[in-house]
């Protein structure tokens, strides 16, 4: 099993000889982002490059970001069901 820095697989085919290649950790969020370790330059499917000099970026996996690829939260918008006032407990009913 190989550990942090050392060069395996396809990345040997592509470092240098004698160089040291670090692994970019990318981590998926159950119903999230996925957060990428930065700095990062991403290639959407038109060939438009988006660059990234953060120390990790979120990148949106629900396309529902008015600034995909970037995450700008749109994912926790959720609807919550209508409860009429009788439903609510005793204390959280409208007072008229």
């Amino acid at each position: 099993m190989p550990t942090d820095g050392e060069v395996t697989g396809v990345e040997a085919a592509d470092a240098p000889a004698g160089s040291v290649t670090r692994r970019t950790t990318v981590r998926v969020v159950k119903g999230g982002p996925i957060i990428v370790d930065g700095p990062v330059e991403i290639v959407l499917d038109d060939g438009t490059r988006v660059c990234s000099d953060r120390f990790a970026v979120a990148l949106c996996a629900c396309r529902r970001s008015k600034n995909y690829p970037l995450c700008d939260t749109s994912h926790r918008a959720k609807r919550r069901p209508v409860q009429s006032s009788d439903d609510r407990p005793a204390d959280q009913r409208d007072i008229t």
